[in-house]
């Protein structure tokens, strides 16, 4: 049998177990033969040696802490320097023995591994206190809170610290949440405030706008409610509810008063066509004047036309610039007409103009003497300068005559 080769059964029943260091007695086995005895402690043997098997293979895989691996191979090192049982107890030791240096590159690795985790933790942190910082220094009030929450859970999942990294971090961290949080709570009453004004100022604009729809005056009111539109927006956002009650009494009173001009307007320009179409035919008329034969008689007509044209009215906006142009074009024709009349029958440009008659006249007398007594004198430069200053008068005397002949 196996264990006859790691044990023996003495001639009183004591059973023995051999060592490396001798035998040692493991228990009594009377009355009964030796095989049996050597059996039943072997199968104690089997029962250490399937422990011992099955820590190697935990401790080996990794599933056991190094903790709890040191503890068990203490405990079942113990287990094994006090059995009573048959076997190679000396080679379970050995196993055992060879379990503790794996036992402790487990723990060093371990070790790394927490250390490293540790540190992915601090940055990680470090990470989530500089964003909680950096959202407590804007105003993303409606994100900002949802990803304060988030990095708070965040932390959470996280490993502790040492102590003081951990609760600087934390410090960090906790206060920039309640930096944000008073910095929020004071955004919104401040906005509230600002609300409550934004309301009292859209209830008088609105009730300002129910007073000017019915209005007829349709140019100053139309001012007054691009102020009134001007003032709204500028006073900013109500509480909605308000806000909307408050914008359908000023939009109502806006749509009643500019549907009520628009309908005006609108049967004043179906008018206005009308009348361009009767000014445009007026036009025809008035045109024949030109050219202006005769300044008194196309001032006459004209101002009879220009009494129909009063009287047709306004015309579209748009088309004035073009008829006014016509009109003004005949008018400026007939002024032009009256003023060669008016120039022609001047008293005093006709005197003007017969003195420059008689000046140039008698200025020619005077160097025709001053050429002859030139010439009787032989100085012929100065006789020929002499004669040039006549002809040159009497190219002004031409034109002097000609001007007052249009007076005749």
């Amino acid at each position: 049998m196996a264990g006859e080769n790691w044990g023996r059964v003495a001639e009183d029943g004591t059973v023995f177990v051999r060592t490396k260091d001798g035998e040692r007695a493991v228990g009594q086995w009377p009355d009964a033969n030796p095989e049996e005895a050597l059996a039943f402690y072997t199968r104690r043997y089997d029962a250490l040696a399937f422990e011992v098997e099955l820590l190697e293979q935990r401790v080996q895989a990794g599933t056991v802490s190094p903790d709890d691996a040191r503890a068990a191979v203490k405990k079942v090192t113990g287990s094994i320097e006090e059995a009573q049982a048959v076997g190679d107890l000396d080679g379970l030791r050995a196993r055992l023995d060879a379990l503790t240096p794996l036992v402790a590159q487990q723990r060093e690795r371990r070790k790394a591994e927490r250390a490293a985790k540790v540190e992915e933790a601090r940055s990680a942190k470090t990470k989530i206190a500089t964003e909680a910082e950096t959202i407590a220094a804007g105003t993303d009030w409606r994100h900002g809170v949802t990803r304060l929450r988030e990095l708070l859970d965040e932390w959470k999942a996280l490993p502790r610290l040492d102590k003081s990294s951990d609760d600087e971090l934390w410090h960090r961290f906790s206060s920039a949440r309640t930096t944000y949080t008073r910095h929020r709570k004071q955004h919104f009453a401040e906005l509230s405030s600002k609300r409550e004004e934004a309301a009292v100022v859209k209830e008088r604009l609105a009730a300002e706008a129910e007073s000017l729809a019915a209005s007829t005056d349709w140019g100053p009111t139309s001012g007054r409610f691009r102020d009134l539109m001007r003032q709204w927006k500028a006073a900013g956002p109500a509480p909605r509810e308000v806000d909307d009650k408050l914008w359908a009494r000023f939009r109502a009173a806006q749509d009643l008063f500019f549907g009520a001009r628009d309908a005006v307007q609108a049967e004043e320009n179906a008018e206005q066509v009308e009348n361009l179409a009767a000014k445009e035919a007026l036009l025809v008329e008035i045109e024949t004047i030109v050219p202006v034969t005769d300044a008194r008689t196309a001032r006459e007509q004209l101002r009879e036309y220009l009494d129909r044209w009063d009287q047709i009215g306004k015309v579209p906006r748009d088309s004035m610039r073009a008829i006014d142009g016509r009109l003004r074009a005949v008018e400026q024709a007939v002024k032009a007409a009256e003023d060669e009349v008016w120039n022609r029958s001047n008293p005093e440009a006709r005197a003007r103009a017969e003195a420059t008659v008689k000046q140039l006249q008698s200025l020619i007398a005077d160097l025709e003497k001053q050429a002859a007594k030139f010439e009787s004198q032989g100085n012929t430069r100065k006789a020929t300068e002499a004669r040039e200053a006549i002809a040159a008068r009497r190219e002004w005397l031409t034109q002097a005559q000609n001007a007052l002949t249009d007076f005749s």
